[in-house]
């Protein structure tokens, strides 16, 4: 499953649980696991989000396993609600099974993150850096910007603050 298949399932389970908990019975405890579930349910898809823009592979492997655990209490939320009699097995059964979906998913991605394999797509899991996002129309260099490296960009107006911001030394007294 491709990154942005993905980024839109976790939406679709995020939108298809604020619908579930829109029609829960007006109820104390309703209002609380539900708003629990909704915080959970989106927070798989704004970590997947994030994890895509990951800056190096233990920081993609981490944001997954934040993914992994918001998507299981979302389960566990969605039980409890089932469990309480405040939501119809037959709701409650597809969003359950979403959930330890994504969560299998989550676990199959982080241990192949852990041994170093790419994904089968060729789709990099890991942030494209800020130098290679193209801007303009302008034409490229030959040579690939190095990773860490700024490069100038006339639209930006601290787009090499390494030169507008120097102080030299001898300024800097306390």
């Amino acid at each position: 499953m491709s990154n942005e298949n993905l980024k839109e399932r976790t939406k679709q389970f995020a939108l298809a649980i604020m619908r579930l908990v829109e029609g829960l019975p007006p109820s104390r405890i309703c209002q609380l696991l539900g708003g629990q579930l909704v915080r959970a349910s989106s927070s798989v898809g704004a970590n997947y989000r994030a994890a895509c823009r990951a800056k190096s592979p233990a920081d993609f492997i981490s944001k997954l396993g934040t993914v992994e655990e918001e998507a299981d209490e979302s389960a566990y939320w969605l039980e409890l609600l089932r469990d309480a009699g405040k939501l119809k097995p037959v709701e409650a059964a597809p969003l359950i099974q979403e959930a330890s979906e994504l969560v299998a998913i989550m676990v199959a991605s982080i241990n192949t993150a852990r041994k170093g394999k790419r994904e089968p797509t060729g789709a990099s899991s890991f942030r494209t850096p800020h130098s290679a996002v193209r801007t303009s129309d302008a034409p490229r260099s030959a040579l690939p910007t190095p990773p860490g490296a700024l490069r100038a960009n006339p639209q930006c107006p601290i787009a090499d603050s390494r030169q507008t911001f120097r102080t030299p030394h001898s300024a800097l007294r306390i």
